[in-house]
């Protein structure tokens, strides 16, 4: 089987003396691992980096066996945001989380769209804002929708936040996130309960009844807004 695509690269490891086994995110065949033969070299290493954006082509002899990639490089993210710890965090954030649930060789184009106009929008100053918007629409896309809407004229509209409940848990969710305006006055703290908010879902949704462990870069990114 042989194909090729654009991807986004979600994880790396080393594999034997000089390879290195990637999971890349791609536009039409959803995630998909395979070999990257002297990934360890300087040339290839320097741009197997994660969130890069890639051309790949695939190999594979046999479809119950893992593939193997060449990579072309279309457009570095990561080295952009090396000095900006946040942005850095986020992106790492987003491929630790989509690596983990994406299934495997499954088209998500809606995923796929929605993260590329992220990676378009990261070096913009309302970034954060995207960044959570983002995780809502994968909880929507990945087939959970916790329907925020029907909280819009609950009667503690006034305050910068309430507490709802979906599915028996309880949550402390930032008003904006269910009118989607944003807030007139932003501040660390609603970042941080925003955050906080859709970790909960998607850990409580998604990680928790999988017995998947949580990305710690993810929690990082929230106690960057402390």
């Amino acid at each position: 089987m042989n194909w090729e695509d654009e991807c986004y690269l979600l994880s790396k490891r080393k594999f034997r003396e000089n390879a290195n086994i990637i999971n890349v995110f791609t536009q039409s065949k959803g995630r998909v691992s395979g070999v990257v033969y002297g990934g360890n070299s300087r040339k290839i290493r320097n741009y197997l980096q994660l969130s890069n954006k890639l051309f790949i082509s695939y190999n594979s002899k046999n479809e119950n066996k893992i593939g193997y990639f060449k990579t072309e490089l279309i457009k570095p993210i990561s080295p952009l945001y090396f000095n900006d710890k946040k942005r850095t965090s986020a992106l790492i954030s987003l491929c630790s989380i989509l690596n983990s649930l994406l299934p495997e060789s499954q088209p998500n184009k809606d995923i796929y769209k929605t993260f590329n106009d992220f990676i378009n929008s990261i070096n913009l100053e309302n970034w954060i804002f995207l960044y959570i918007f983002f995780e809502l629409n994968l909880i929507k896309f990945l087939g959970y929708d916790p329907n925020l809407s029907q909280f819009v004229n609950d009667q503690n509209d006034k305050f910068d936040t309430k507490k709802i409940k979906i599915d028996n848990y309880l949550y402390e969710v930032p008003n904006y996130l269910i009118t989607k305006n944003l807030p007139k006055t932003i501040s660390n703290n609603i970042i941080k309960k925003s955050l906080y908010f859709t970790r909960s879902i998607i850990q409580n949704r998604f990680f928790l009844p999988n017995n998947l462990t949580f990305p710690k870069t993810r929690i990082i990114l929230e106690n960057y807004f402390n």
